[in-house]
């Protein structure tokens, strides 16, 4: 499987795409603030479960994939915040959080099959 075909990954880089394109439009303070930590938390999810892919073994994969989790958990934060500051509107902030839950269904799916699928030390 290539990484462009996993499912989460894919769900991961395009949720990433609408929150920087949501976060380009906020004033200066507002992506200062809450702004950049929201971009480097969500972009965060895709790139640690591209590295965790990358890397082959299994342990390695599934402990990328925690801290993937992490950073999903950390952008649920900062989209609240976002919310709660007027900075996204209620229906992006519904539609955006529920991607999140998606994301974190698969995710959570992924790091349960990690390393159940075979003894090697392969991953792929």
């Amino acid at each position: 499987m290539k990484l462009e075909d996993f499912k989460v990954y894919q769900m991961a880089m395009e949720i990433g795409e609408e929150v920087w394109n949501t976060v380009t439009k906020w004033d200066y303070f507002a992506k200062d603030t809450i702004g950049k930590q929201f971009v480097r938390a969500i972009d965060s999810v895709a790139a640690n479960l591209s590295e965790g892919f990358g890397r082959y073994h299994y342990r390695e994969a599934k402990n990328f994939s925690y801290y993937s989790r992490g950073s999903l958990y950390e952008s649920k934060t900062w989209l609240t915040k976002a919310h709660n500051r007027n900075l996204i509107e209620t229906e992006d902030y519904k539609r955006i959080s529920a991607v999140l839950e998606s994301i974190g269904v698969k995710l959570n799916n992924y790091i349960k099959s990690i390393g159940n699928t075979s003894t090697s030390d392969d991953q792929h």
